[in-house]
Parts: structure tokens; C-alpha cells; sequence
């Protein structure tokens, strides 16, 4: 895989991180706007998140990511910081598919040894997760066609646009 240039640093979040976690429903509450929203994201558990995160960045942790509620905005927010995809052992399965539905790239598989700082590679053509300086080389399970149609088009929106126009 080639992911010279196209790496990405970790972000590294543990197991069972609520929608809650993401972004408050405080926040939730008094507004639908992402910039003032992303200026809230993980502040209960990562208090500056917003202030590390460079477009291109993983999110990576360990199983159950995105239990809670159903909020939608919490893909929206990870999205709109510019966070590349979302890696984990498992998700919930209705943030699963928020994400999908918004156009973030969600992957699953074991992610043990990946740790906060590495800079990773996805390469979705090969579906593939890579840490090239510590030779670490994961194959994600695989995104359903559909599903991975949605997310390439940018959400179901835009691939519903897409299809019908």
C-alpha cells in the first residue's frame, strides 16, 4: 500500500464512547450548527479535542463506538472536523449507520495496536489500515457495496441525487 502523503495521525478513544461523548446533548440542544458544535466535541472525555484534530485525522477505539443515543450529530461533528474515517472493533450499530448516511468512512477491525499519535494509512481501493513505521497492516471487515456507494458519494443524500439525477 502507498499512503506516502496520505497519512493521518490517531486519535485514540477506548471502548463503549458514547454519542454522548462526541458531542453533549447540552450542545445538541441549543444548536444545529457544526462550527459551533465541533468546538464541543469529545470535550467530556478530551477536553481541546477540536484544537488537535488536522483534516485527514483517524479516530480510532476499541468496541461498542457510538453507543447512546441516537444523535445524529455525532458523525456530523467528526465529519466536519475533517476527520478521515472512524476506526473500531465494533460500532453501534445506529451510529454505524448515521455515519453512512452522512458520508463518513467507518471501518471495522482490531485495533489493539494502534495507538495515539501513529500516523495511519486507509486505502479504500484495497481496504486497507495501515501504520507503515511500526509495520502494522489491518484488513477492515467489508462495507457492503450499497453502503460503501453512500459513503463514496458523500452521504444518502447526495448519492440518492446521484442515482435519481
Amino acid at each position: 500500500m502507498n499512503t506516502r502523503g496520505d497519512l493521518g495521525r490517531v486519535r485514540r478513544f477506548g471502548d463503549n464512547l458514547t454519542t454522548d461523548d462526541v458531542i453533549a446533548g447540552k450542545y445538541k440542544h441549543e444548536t444545529n450548527d457544526l462550527d459551533v458544535l465541533a468546538r464541543h466535541a469529545m470535550e467530556n472525555v478530551r477536553p481541546g479535542f477540536h484544537e488537535e484534530i488536522r483534516p485527514g485525522d483517524f479516530v480510532v477505539a476499541g468496541t461498542n463506538f457510538g453507543c447512546g443515543s441516537s444523535r445524529e450529530q455525532a458523525p456530523a461533528v467528526l465529519k466536519h472536523l475533517g476527520i478521515r474515517a472512524v476506526i473500531a472493533e465494533t460500532f453501534a450499530r445506529i451510529f454505524y449507520r448515521n455515519a453512512i448516511n452522512i458520508g463518513l468512512t467507518v471501518l471495522e477491525c482490531p485495533t489493539g495496536r494502534i495507538e495515539e499519535d501513529d500516523l495511519l494509512g486507509y486505502d479504500a481501493a484495497t481496504n486497507t489500515v495501515e501504520v507503515p513505521a511500526r509495520g502494522i497492516e489491518l484488513t477492515p471487515s467489508p462495507v457492503p457495496g450499497d453502503l460503501k456507494a453512500i459513503v463514496e458519494a458523500g452521504g444518502l443524500l447526495a448519492y440518492v441525487r446521484e442515482e435519481v439525477l
